[in-house]
């Protein structure tokens, strides 16, 4: 009888999580003003800054050549398939994660990580920097829609039809039209790894 008693506190204990199992603590995120950021998250502020500028300067690049070259709609293959290799790239270079997103996605896969929900509802328009209970830093950071956006991303009814027929070929839920220049159109969101 007394061994049915350890057998049974024993399958208890499994099926509760006692013993030698350590319960696991959820990472948490907090708000951090960029001005005062020790040593270590300037550094990784630095890295993720420097992140962001190649993947939009990358962008950018490929975008500018693919409309010079065979016109608007061959634009939005660069954003569909260009532009997500170009974030691999990026992140495997700078040793991190980055991406772009938007409180009106054109690409449900663009959704950005749960730490940027509140701002990104927010509209927030200002730099957002969070560090992880784990030493992780966040980063995210607005983008404004500039006139060639416009083509793509403007106003529908002023849209031509190729590239509308274009984005709802690649895009049958594009939600990201509507904007005019200087407006926040997204975020690249960037997030560094803790360093050891």
């Amino acid at each position: 009888m007394r061994s049915f008693g350890w057998a049974l506190a024993g399958a208890l204990c499994l099926l509760l999580g006692c013993g030698d199992t350590a319960p696991t603590t959820p990472v948490t995120w907090t708000e951090v003003s960029g001005d005062a950021l020790e040593a270590d998250a300037q550094a990784q502020h630095q890295q993720a800054l420097a992140a962001r500028d190649d993947l939009m300067a990358g962008l950018f690049a490929r975008l500018s050549k693919a409309i010079q070259d065979e016109g608007t709609p061959s634009a939005i293959s660069v954003c569909s398939e260009a532009a997500p290799a170009l974030a691999a790239e990026v992140a495997q270079t700078h040793a991190l994660e980055i991406g772009r997103t938007s409180f009106k996605l054109r690409n449900p896969t663009n959704a950005a990580p749960g730490w940027a929900a509140a701002a990104i509802a927010a509209r927030s328009e200002q730099e957002l920097t969070v560090r992880s209970s784990e030493g992780s830093l966040g980063l995210l950071l607005p983008i404004r829609v500039a006139p060639p956006c416009l083509q793509c991303h403007g106003p529908a009814e002023g849209i031509v039809p190729e590239v509308r027929s274009a984005l709802a070929e690649k895009y049958p839920q594009d939600q990201a039209v509507g904007f005019a220049d200087g407006d926040l159109r997204g975020w690249f969101w960037v997030e560094v790894p803790a360093r050891n």
